[in-house]
Parts: structure tokens; sequence; C-alpha cells
């Protein structure tokens, strides 16, 4: 089924093409969920949330970019309100899941890699982690981070340069990244 007839099949509200929309973009968008969430139940509420929307507002995508963009966005806001709005802010980690998550490089080595990564960066606690992710996989600002979680554009920036550095000695203490060089200072003796 081609994205155009989808898409009008799912603004008639036509069963067939709501799955064959899910189907096509789920799989992605469960990824982007697992980042968010504590464990898999918590990511495919969130993710059926997600979809809810998508079907409710179909019907505003003007085409205007990738619908898989437009998708996600909404997967990403419904993802922050349900933290927002449920609090989860626990540091449980649950990454059986991570291969969902889409890797781009195919080698064995640079998937076992990205699971490991993921895994740490899953441990780090809840605002450090939705902020790294918003910040640095999503592309939002530190502006519009601020906004969507409500709190200062300062405070998003801080939080992701806290995240950077737990999530180095994470790496580092799990022996992902190898231990950072100590900077040796030397004074220069003016003659």
């Amino acid at each position: 089924m081609t994205e155009e007839l989808m898409l009008a099949g799912c603004i008639n509200n036509n069963a067939s093409s709501q799955e064959a929309l899910y189907t096509r973009f789920s799989p992605r968008m469960l990824g982007v969920c697992y980042r968010f969430a504590k464990n898999r139940e918590d990511a495919e509420d969130m993710l059926q949330e997600g979809f809810i929307k998508i079907f409710s507002q179909i019907h505003q995508y003007r085409n205007e970019g990738a619908l898989e963009g437009w998708i996600r966005r909404i997967i990403v806001h419904t993802c922050i309100n349900v933290l927002k709005k449920n609090k989860k802010f626990s540091d449980c980690v649950d990454i059986s899941h991570a291969s969902n998550i889409h890797v781009r490089e195919e080698s064995v080595s640079s998937i076992i890699h990205a699971k490991q990564v993921i895994e740490c960066i899953r441990l780090l606690p809840i605002g450090y982690r939705t902020v790294l992710n918003l910040y640095a996989i999503e592309g939002y600002s530190h502006k519009e981070i601020g906004h969507l979680l409500d709190i200062e554009e300062s405070t998003s920036r801080s939080q992701y340069t806290r995240a950077k550095v737990m999530l180095e000695d994470i790496l580092v203490k799990r022996k992902i990244l190898p231990k950072p060089k100590e900077k040796k200072y030397t004074t220069a003796i003016a003659k």
C-alpha cells in the first residue's frame, strides 16, 4: 500500500489502512519509546497511546516533511507526557529489547556496542536520560526541551552536561570506553 493510500484510508478511519500504518512504523517507534520507558510494558503503553494520538490527529498531517518524522514527534511528545503525568522517575533498567532499536552499522561488534551504550543510558536518572535523549538523539534544542519538560533552558543544558559526564563514567566503569588519560600540567619557568 502506498503512503498516500494509507494516509487517505487512515483519515477515513479505514482499519486496514490504520493497521498498515501501524505495521510500517511501530517497530521503529517502539525503539523510541524504549529509550524513555523503564521497561517493556511502559514502552508498549507509550506506543499505544502515541498511535491513538496519531490516528486521531492524522488529518492534521500536511505532507510537510516525512510522515515518519511527524509520527516520531508525536511519539516523543507522548513519551514525555506519560513521564510527566505518571512521574515515572525510577532507575529500573530493562534492556532486553534493545535489539529492536535501529542500528545503522551492520557489524556484530557495533550492534553489541550499541546495546551496551543503550544499557548505560538507561542507568542515568530519568531527568538526565530524558534530556540526553531529546537533545543528542532526537535533536531538540535546549529551549524546546525546556518548554516540553517545563524546566528552564539552563536546567536543560546543565542536565545534559551532567548526563554526558555521568554516562562517560558509567561507560568507563563498564570498560566500554577506555579510561581517559590524565592531563599532565607542567609549569613553565620564565627565564
